[in-house]
């Protein structure tokens, strides 16, 4: 154990990567066990206000990003300071992307339908880190080997070839494929070969005179949907809680 242990963390200086991700993870589970407390108005916690104003912990997250990434940068691979800079960066990064959401809406949407992007990043990222740790590199080129490593041209047309696929899968709408496939090698081929999702760039491009192929991708998106929601949804609210429910809205008055 000592020996895989030094051979696979130590060595690669993937222990810090390590504390991140450990900081990360738990960082987001304790972040959303105290908002569920809160929001059954259980134990001591409270939100944080300053008069009206609502702080969010994503600005505590930011301030902890900062930190922790400017000081991985002036510090050794291999150094305490690392490790320490790797636990401040994943502690921030926990907070930040709790609030994901909240970012990318300019709203506070962190108990809305809306807020279910903010656990589905989180698991990502985490998956993502996790492959990475796990031997995986990133633009997957982690299959060559030490001579081929030599060669550039082979690198290069490698990496290009995997992000290529990846920008494809993106663009098709396919965020979860192209994101993984830039870590594990043709998973973004995957997403690269199938039909784009509707309303995604490369259906408003290639399928706008292709009425066939634009009954085919929302008729695929559509089961795709049906089969998967359901599981989606109640992975998420249980790792991030249920969203409030939505009222009826109110007739304008006259």
């Amino acid at each position: 154990m000592d020996g895989w242990w030094y051979r696979n963390i130590v060595e690669p200086g993937k222990l810090p990567l390590l504390l991140a991700l450990v900081a990360f993870v738990g960082c987001f589970v304790v972040t959303r066990t105290i908002t569920r407390l809160i929001r059954a108005g259980r134990g001591p916690f409270r939100n944080i206000t300053t008069g009206d104003v609502h702080i969010h912990h994503v600005v505590p997250g930011v301030f902890l990003m900062l930190v922790g990434g400017f000081w991985a940068v002036a510090a050794g691979r291999h150094s305490v300071g690392s490790m320490c800079a790797a636990v401040l960066f994943g502690l921030g990064a926990g907070l930040v992307l709790d609030e994901f959401a909240l970012i990318l809406h300019l709203d506070d949407v962190y108990w809305s339908e809306q807020g279910r992007k903010s656990v589905e990043v989180v698991v990502l990222t985490a998956a993502l880190v996790v492959l990475v740790l796990t031997g995986f590199s990133p633009l997957g080129v982690n299959e060559l080997t030490a001579d081929e490593r030599h060669d550039r041209v082979a690198f290069a047309l490698n990496t290009a070839l995997n992000c290529g696929f990846a920008l494809i899968a993106l663009a098709k709408g396919k965020l979860r494929l192209a994101l993984i496939g830039m870590v594990v090698p043709f998973v973004a081929l995957v997403g690269a070969v199938r039909l784009a999702r509707p309303g995604s760039a490369w259906a408003r491009r290639f399928y706008r005179r292709r009425p066939r192929a634009r009954a085919r991708a929302g008729l695929r998106a559509f089961r795709h949907d049906r089969r998967w929601s359901g599981p989606r949804r109640r992975l998420q609210d249980l790792i991030g809680g249920r969203p409030d429910p939505v009222g009826p809205r109110r007739p304008p008055r006259r």
